[in-house]
């Protein structure tokens, strides 16, 4: 099966990214979000990242505004009827996942493939609710989508090898790296990230260290490109704590995200997207 149009559902940070993505490969990709003002926003988001590629000379004014131009806003289902590939990056909560597949079920082609960006939870479960549990699989980039290039491609219990297939392909095509890897709750990357967040959080509060000093320890040792904290605004606190729950809820009290993130999470500072999370970005 070849992918000649995509769909990216949600318009956050993450499914922006997605989108310019799939755009800069030449391939045409519809943005559905149930808001109008996200959308906008995510429009703003992706002109920059193309701006950006432009002022770096990486492309041309004239091929950024093609690209930019197979990107298509829209908050109605009816505009996915054409699409075989359609990429849910919604917030990571199971029952609102849910509902966006069934929906989806309903609208797209029936050899259309549904697939989601989670980065913990079942994709089994998800593919449970719709008619074409083999076309279901999980498809999950990394922040920032645009720059990282791995993808994990995960496969429920009645995942075909054909969907597999076809989403490694896609996945070269848009210039990633596939790693094909088995259904758990985290499956491989975020499994092992958030049981060394989780020990960061156990060791600041502990400890009382500022964690502007853990930032500073990891990266001049090498340990990584940017601090843990750094990254969990980036990701997003609220996004951080709901796999830190999920994974929680799977493997026992060693992922228990402690008492900092739950906090912000609470006053509403989620991170670099609030403006406010570990660091302020105001």
């Amino acid at each position: 099966m070849y992918i000649k149009r995509a769909a990216v559902i949600g318009a956050g940070t993450m499914g922006a990214d997605i989108a310019y993505v799939i755009a800069t490969a030449g391939i045409p990709v519809v943005v559905k979000d149930v808001s109008e003002a996200v959308l906008k926003k995510a429009q703003e988001h992706i002109a920059d990242l193309f701006q950006t590629r432009v002022n770096r000379g990486r492309m041309t004014p004239e091929d950024a505004e093609k690209r930019q131009s197979y990107i298509t806003f829209t908050t109605d289902n009816g505009d996915l009827r054409e699409v075989s590939l359609v990429i849910e990056a919604v917030s990571e909560k199971m029952d609102l996942k849910k509902r966006v597949f069934q929906e989806l079920d309903q609208v797209l082609p029936p050899l259309s493939l549904i697939v989601s960006n989670t980065s913990a939870l079942s994709i089994s479960e998800l593919a449970s609710v719709t008619g074409r549990p083999d076309r279901v699989a999980g498809f999950h980039f990394f922040f920032p989508a645009h720059m990282m290039k791995l993808i994990e491609v995960i496969a429920g219990r009645e995942t075909s090898e054909e969907t597999l297939e076809t989403l490694r392909r896609f996945a070269e095509e848009i210039r990633k790296i596939p790693v094909t890897v088995k259904e758990c709750p985290g499956f491989v990357v975020n499994r092992v990230l958030m049981a060394s967040m989780a020990e960061v959080l156990r060791f600041q509060h502990e400890t009382d260290i500022p964690f502007t000093d853990i930032d500073q320890v990891v990266t001049r040792a090498g340990l990584a490109p940017m601090g843990p904290f750094v990254l969990a605004d980036a990701l997003g606190l609220d996004v951080a704590l709901e796999v830190a729950r999920t994974l929680t809820n799977a493997y026992g009290e060693r992922f228990e995200p402690g008492p900092q993130l739950e906090e912000r999470v609470r006053e509403g500072h989620l991170g670099l997207k609030s403006g406010q999370g570990f660091y302020s970005y105001r």
